[in-house]
């Protein structure tokens, strides 16, 4: 996402350092989930996890894999967690809910971890969230908020991440705030029905009818779908000033883009609840001249003025190469788990799964690479900011909240698409 100059020596320098204070106080990983550990012992503390390796949702299973790792690779670094190493199991669930519940219930009777990472996604939170519930264990994870996570008013269930039901609240305050005369009197709605995406449109579509943006067009589509020329072009077809896609993948965005190119087709703003956060793939994917304009909600961006998010960018850089661009948001959210599991483990000296709940779940502050952590009684991050970014000249950049640091001016209405 968004790049900026790459820090010169000492500004990275200066960076690592704070990183390296801050997880020397928040390294984490856990142990067992009936019995604590000790720091004496030099046994790997294994932290078990199901990724989206294949299928669907590869693309953001990877990245959040490269998260987990960088995280690892860190602590172990610097002495390890409570003085041990940390080790990461890691197996593919090929994106779906079945394999997910399979993974885990292996990785806790049979694998015996002693932590949890979530997986990727809401759809496949849910069903691994209960079975880590029946088992005991704390699951801390980075990509499940939607409500159908929190509705199941778990107790041992915290995700750091935004809350997606609020990721287009920026957004939709932002066009409602535009000038009468700016201002788009349309909009569309297109979404698939995934658990991520539906909670995110009403709420924006709310705020936007309430500043007398019309709704030309409300669409729920299968997940299934494979192919969505037919829905693009009813979109066009509706004429709408601006369209809020609910999209959870590269695919699904970059076909709604390139029907729009076909049927000259260009809204004054578009931006899709996931895709474009995904660098590179997401250039590849729609050619970097229809990227111009198009806007993600998200909680984080490369060029995040936090000196942990910075480090750990250029670690990443560092071990895969590449450009900040290049560093999706999964990639700070994997490497956030690891950081606020670690505080947890710290502070409660234990690897012990109903104190690492209990602590949790305390009110206390914690610190990530996407900022402040605080969870409310649902496991819900409070505390967790909110933005969203375009596209502009190669780069995508921070600009909403208007006035927030590091924001820029947005580009509207957007250019038309480049081919």
């Amino acid at each position: 996402m968004g790049s900026r100059r790459v820090a010169r020596m000492m500004g990275l320098l200066a960076a690592v350092g704070l990183l390296a204070a801050a997880c020397s106080n928040a390294s984490g990983g856990n142990s067992s989930s009936t019995s604590g550990s000790s720091s004496s012992s030099k046994q790997p503390i294994v932290i078990g996890a199901s990724l989206s390796l294949s299928g669907d949702f590869s693309a953001d299973g990877q990245a959040f894999q490269r998260g987990y790792q960088l995280w690892a690779d860190y602590v172990n670094s610097h002495g390890g967690l409570l003085g041990r190493p940390v080790k990461l199991d890691i197996v593919s669930d090929a994106s779906s809910p079945t394999q997910v519940v399979t993974n885990y219930q292996q990785l806790i009777t049979v694998d015996h971890v002693n932590l949890l990472f979530g997986p990727f996604s809401t759809l496949l939170t849910v069903p691994s969230a209960k079975v880590a519930a029946r088992y005991g264990y704390a699951m801390v994870e980075g990509a499940g908020g939607a409500p159908a996570v929190f509705q199941l008013k778990l107790p041992n269930v915290f995700d750091v991440s935004l809350p997606v039901a609020d990721d287009l609240v920026p957004f939709a305050q932002w066009i409602a705030s535009l000038p009468a005369s700016q201002r788009p009197k349309t909009a569309a709605y297109p979404t698939s029905n995934d658990p991520f995406t539906e909670p995110q449109l009403p709420v924006a579509e709310k705020i936007l009818q309430a500043a007398g943006v019309r709704t030309v067009y409300f669409k729920v589509f299968p997940a299934e779908v494979t192919d969505y020329t037919p829905i693009a072009d009813q979109v066009a077809s509706s004429g709408a000033q601006i369209v809020l896609l609910g999209s959870v993948d590269v695919p699904t965005v970059s076909a709604f883009i390139q029907a729009f190119a076909q049927q000259h087709y260009n809204p004054k703003a578009f931006i899709a609840t996931a895709g474009p956060d995904q660098g590179a793939s997401f250039v590849k994917a729609v050619g970097a001249s229809n990227t111009e304009g198009v806007m993600v909600p998200n909680g984080w961006f490369p060029g995040y003025p936090n000196a942990q998010s910075q480090a750990m960018v250029q670690a990443y850089i560092q071990k895969w190469g590449g450009t900040p661009s290049d560093v999706n948001a999964d990639v700070a959210e994997g490497y956030s788990v690891g950081q606020v599991l670690a505080q947890a483990v710290e502070a409660t000296h234990s690897l012990d799964q109903s104190k690492i709940i209990a602590y949790l779940h305390s009110g206390v502050v914690l610190q990530s690479v996407q900022g402040a952590v605080q969870f409310d009684s649902l496991g819900e991050n409070g505390k967790a900011a909110a933005f969203a970014f375009q596209w502009q000249h190669g780069n995508l950049v921070q600009v909403l909240p208007v006035g927030a640091p590091g924001s820029k001016a947005a580009e509207y209405p957007k250019p038309a698409w480049g081919g």
